[in-house]
């Protein structure tokens, strides 16, 4: 599979967004180099490239919140893919302690008939 991803985009990186398997619930994004995307096929377990660190890192390895690959999927591009795990452990894949590492709104300014709608609605 990893001969058919696109790793040029991104000078060897792709994202990998990581997905429950069960209730959809995106859990994280990380990226992957080539070695990163080998490890977690060869092994079933989520490896990234750690691009601070500039190495591979098993998600969940001592803190045992490991992500089980279930299935792996490629966009239309591939150079992005999307890992459908189960999470092993207590179930805590943020390093903040939280289920998912996207729990922070973002103010996002209404517009189109989204905002005529919330207007009408007030």
């Amino acid at each position: 599979m990893e001969t058919q991803l696109d790793f040029e985009k991104m000078d060897g990186l792709l994202p990998a967004v990581v997905q429950d398997g069960q209730d959809g619930e995106v859990l994280m994004v990380g990226f992957m180099n080539r070695e990163a995307m080998q490890q977690t096929m060869e092994k079933g377990y989520v490896t990234f490239f750690s691009r601070t660190r500039g190495e591979l890192w098993m998600k969940g390895e001592s803190s045992g919140n490991r992500l089980r690959v279930l299935s792996a999927y490629t966009d239309c591009d591939r150079d992005t893919l999307l890992l459908r795990v189960e999470v092993e452990g207590p179930g805590v894949v943020c390093h903040r302690g939280t289920r998912s590492c996207f729990t922070e709104a973002v103010p996002v300014r209404q517009t189109g008939i989204e905002a005529s709608l919330t207007r009408e609605a007030q």
